[in-house]
């Protein structure tokens, strides 16, 4: 008879990704790698007060995994949050045009930081959480560098009003880090954590 406690789990073997961003099923993809189901977590992203960029990246990071993992028991969950960060301060996604130009203008001509936290639960419950930091330095922006911009939609959704994988890589001037990483996962590091636990899952 076979024992309860031995029995593998009904989810043993599946990926989850706690996303719906299409950016990082591309970034998955590319490492050869596609979740067998694809659960967004619903949590409340507003920062604490006096928070700062990195362990509020790793906080979000880690509460979207902990939102989905009760109900997709034994399989792996990961979960990632970008952050773009100016000094101490977290930039917004851009969801309308007043937000996006104000994040262009603070960024135009400097060094910023993207900061990308990322947690995987694993199939036995264990639970793991890093960040990963990207320095991005732009070029000074003119007017009509933003007004082209804002005039094509590229910013809608994105930390910080940009996106480093579209029209935005023209701002670029320097990059010092993952670039996978600022797109939405640092594939070095994921990479590393999915091969050892699907693999150690499934074997």
């Amino acid at each position: 008879m076979t024992n309860p406690a031995d029995a593998v789990p009904e989810n043993s073997g599946r990926l989850v990704l706690a996303s719906a961003s299409l950016r990082r099923l591309e970034l998955l993809a590319q490492i050869g790698i596609t979740p067998d189901l694809v659960a967004p977590a619903d949590i409340d992203e507003t920062p604490q007060p006096l928070e700062l960029p990195k362990p509020y990246a790793e906080r979000m990071a880690r509460e979207k995994a902990a939102a989905i993992a009760p109900a997709h028991t034994g399989s792996v969950i990961l979960a990632a949050d970008t952050v773009v960060a100016c000094g101490r301060r977290i930039l917004p996604k851009a969801e309308d045009e007043q937000t996006a130009r104000k994040c262009l203008l603070l960024l135009s001509g400097r060094r910023h930081r993207v900061i990308s936290g990322i947690s995987l639960v694993t199939a036995e419950g264990k639970k793991f959480t890093k960040s990963v930091t990207t320095t991005v330095a732009f070029k000074r922006l003119s007017a009509e560098d933003i007004n082209s911009y804002i005039a094509s939609g590229e910013w809608n959704g994105k930390a910080g009003g940009y996106a480093i994988q579209g029209l935005g890589a023209t701002f670029v001037r320097q990059i010092s880090g993952s670039y996978s990483a600022v797109v939405g996962l640092p594939l070095f590091e994921v990479g590393g954590w999915l091969n050892t636990h699907l693999k150690r899952q499934k074997a």
